[in-house]
């Protein structure tokens, strides 16, 4: 009875902790995109000559960025 009490509360805690870790790499993973990843992207886009891509791409994120400040 005590193992069945031990197992359901290590799952319990290890699935908060998991919980945990995946909102912490989320919020890391959308930082890292919007500082180092998007410039790049529109760098690269740009010296390929997509600027016709690029351009709309920048637009969006501009946009973006003063509609949720």
């Amino acid at each position: 009875m005590l193992t069945l009490l031990f197992v359901v509360l290590v799952f319990i805690i290890f699935g908060k902790l998991l919980m945990f870790a995946l909102k912490a790499s989320w919020g890391l993973i959308k930082i890292l995109f919007s500082i180092v990843f998007l410039p790049l992207i529109l760098i690269a886009l740009l010296f390929m000559g997509l600027t016709y891509l690029a351009l709309p791409i920048l637009v969006i994120a501009g946009v973006i960025s003063i509609v949720k400040s």
